[in-house]
């Protein structure tokens, strides 16, 4: 069974930084994007960043753009989100998501097939 559970969400000041995760289980990474989204309250899934096989691209949701870095690691079956100078507005439950492409990503949450349960960030002081 295809699993992710996402960890590494906390509460903190605005200016901070987090690193959230992403471990798969029950498949391995190979052969899929991978890709972050987040919701908040009362607003739909947005995407934040996504990361193809090999990590041969990369996209960023203008919002996060030189904030967020995302990353991953196959041999542990991992995609980290690296999140810096965090803002209020970035307060909400963060996603993993995988799809099968070799080539793409898309910041598109109806795209991804495997989902996890999420983790929670909330940017406050």
């Amino acid at each position: 069974q295809l699993q992710f559970v996402e960890s590494g969400g906390a509460l903190v000041q605005p200016g901070g930084s987090l690193r959230l995760s992403c471990a798969a289980s029950g498949f391995t990474l190979a052969g899929y994007a991978i890709g972050w989204f987040r919701q908040a309250p009362g607003k739909e899934r947005e995407g934040v960043s996504c990361i193809t096989e090999n990590s041969a691209v990369t996209n960023y949701a203008d919002p996060v753009k030189d904030r967020f870095t995302i990353s991953r690691d196959d041999a542990r079956n991992t995609v980290f989100l690296q999140m810096n100078s965090l803002k209020p507005g970035d307060t909400a439950v963060y996603y993993c998501g995988a799809t099968i492409s070799y080539d793409r990503c898309s910041d598109q949450a109806g795209e991804y097939e495997y989902w996890g349960q999420g983790t929670q960030v909330t940017v406050s002081s």
